[in-house]
């Protein structure tokens, strides 16, 4: 069962978005870029650039 503003909350667009807390107790990532997967899935990496001297 889930459980408003612990699983998922409603934006202010009136959708369903999902909780870190949601997505770890699924237990895998479902690769659709979701705003708070804890998996970072599509997140850029910033990379850093260090000059070896």
């Amino acid at each position: 069962m889930l459980v408003e503003n612990v699983d998922f909350y409603i934006n202010a667009d009136g959708n369903f978005v999902f909780t870190r807390e949601y997505h770890l107790k699924r237990g895998y990532c479902c690769k659709n870029k979701c705003l708070h997967c804890p998996w970072d899935y599509g997140k850029t990496v910033q990379s850093k650039n260090v000059k070896n001297k």
